[in-house]
């Protein structure tokens, strides 16, 4: 396939967008996410309402950790068509990454519903549940901020779809709620700062004119009202699991003199968003800042305040790491993700292990360093989680095989990322599976296996309606049809 960014000069403009469109495709798969959001960012000037352009755009925004703009690209999808399913799928995993594991689960079903053949759908559901099953317990996992469109609120029995699907959290909570009964008292210092905000909420219920009103979605305020509360009574359960004040409160004598218990705890769960927000609004300086700030306090803190602390230390230095590479300094990056490594294999903790193994195999990849991402990758296979885990992984070793000229192995993962895809029916990475082969059997020079699965990737693209795709595999497979008749 031709390298975008060839002379474009007196192109309809039309056919301008479509060349911008696949060159936007094309760098995404080649994992240069910066450049294909300028590709599709182009595009959108020509076409600003394209949907397909708008989601091309959310992937390379989620790519780089940019939650809040692949939100928003994801909404704007779905501006006309409500059912665009790509666009519910896109808005999913946005909300997903942004620890808004309720609402992604709507969005998921709302997409499993209408493509009940489409596998991501699916597997979204499972690990969107799975998130909210493993934040019970754990409330540096809670976020107190509702973030992007809450619009699936607007219907009757689209309300009921997230009250359904998180059933057994709810009756989870209505256990604890009748374990540990908390006193107006116990609230307060559970919730901290964040109490003025409770008792600001609740009378705003009861202002009766105010609740009857709209957003400009048309969602009703005392739904969004609700809701914060409803996340801030969590809060409270969690935090009075994990450190039950009223306990304490029985014999005043035992109580600390200085910093309650509890205190680290509301601490490092507002400081983790507030790390996680500069992050996602385009301020990774702000980030880094307040994580390495966080990092000194946590680790003058004992055990016996902070009983996850090697937990929450490898947590932080995963956020420094990730900031440092959107700032470029990837050495710094390197070394911090290599601790969130350490932590994690100490702790026994395969999830963190599995993150960390998946951000150093990143700065590797990203600093040309390929065949040291494919040894760290490689060795995160056995912590694969799930089919659509795997068919990701096996593609990204085999595109680091592929830059390396190491043709075979960069076919042989091809074919296992392809297998991988077929076995969940996912036909996106079918589509980018099928073109590594082809890429691959093209520099091996065989030419009639390079054209039958540059055809099949076609194909995918033809059932997906993706134009995009469609026009970079055209000119991929032309390519490769020449050699052939020579």
């Amino acid at each position: 396939m031709s390298e975008p960014g060839g002379d474009l000069d007196g192109q309809m403009p039309k056919g301008f967008f479509s060349t911008l469109m696949a060159d936007g495709e094309w760098l995404f798969m080649k994992g240069e996410y910066k450049k294909a959001i300028e590709s599709f960012t182009k595009a959108l000037t020509i076409k600003p309402d394209d949907k397909t352009c708008f989601v091309g755009r959310s992937k390379c925004y989620l790519k780089l950790g940019q939650s809040d703009d692949a939100l928003r690209d994801s909404e704007d999808s779905l501006r006309e068509d409500k059912s665009f399913f790509e666009g519910l799928y896109q808005k999913a995993e946005a909300l997903y990454y942004m620890g808004e594991f309720e609402f992604a689960l709507v969005f998921y079903h709302r997409g499993q519903k209408l493509r009940p053949q489409i596998q991501e759908f699916r597997l979204g559901i499972q690990k969107a549940q799975e998130a909210i099953e493993n934040s019970v317990g754990s409330p540096s996992s809670v976020k107190l901020e509702i973030k992007g469109d809450l619009s699936f609120l607007q219907k009757d029995e689209e309300r009921a779809m997230p009250i359904t699907a998180i059933q057994h959290l709810t009756t989870k909570k209505k256990k604890l709620t009748k374990m540990t009964p908390k006193s107006e008292k116990t609230t307060k210092q559970l919730l901290g700062e964040f109490y003025s905000d409770k008792k600001y909420l609740e009378n705003l219920l009861k202002d009766e004119d105010l609740v009857k009103a709209k957003t400009k979605d048309g969602e009703r305020l005392q739904d969004v009202i609700q809701s914060c509360l409803t996340y801030l009574d969590t809060c409270t359960e969690f935090w009075n699991q994990e450190k039950p004040i009223c306990t304490r409160e029985r014999d005043p004598k035992k109580r600390p003199r200085h910093t309650a218990p509890c205190e680290p705890a509301q601490f490092i769960l507002k400081s983790l968003d507030d790390i996680d927000t500069e992050l996602v609004s385009g301020n990774p300086q702000g980030s880094l800042q307040k994580a390495e700030e966080v990092l000194k306090m946590v680790q003058k803190w004992s055990e016996r305040e902070v009983p996850h602390k090697k937990e929450v230390l490898g947590n932080l230095h995963s956020c420094i790491g990730n900031a440092l590479i959107i700032l470029g300094d990837m050495d710094k990056a390197l070394q911090h993700h290599k601790k969130d490594l350490e932590l994690a294999k100490e702790c026994k903790l395969p999830d963190a292990k599995s993150r960390a193994l998946d951000n150093i195999g990143r700065v590797y990849a990203q600093t040309g360093q390929f065949t040291q991402a494919i040894e760290i990758w490689e060795k995160k296979i056995p912590l694969i989680r799930g089919g659509l885990e795997k068919t990701w992984l096996f593609h990204e070793i085999g595109w680091c095989y592929l830059e390396l000229n190491d043709h075979e192995e960069a076919r042989n993962y091809g074919i296992r990322s392809v297998t991988a895809a077929d076995e969940i029916a996912d036909e996106k990475w079918q589509l980018n599976a099928s073109v590594l082969v082809a890429q691959s059997e093209l520099k091996l020079g065989n030419y009639e296996s390079c054209v039958s699965h540059f055809e099949r990737a076609l194909n995918h693209a033809k059932l997906q309606k993706d134009d995009s795709a469609m026009n970079a595999i055209q000119k991929a497979l032309d390519e490769a049809k020449k050699h052939l008749s020579q």
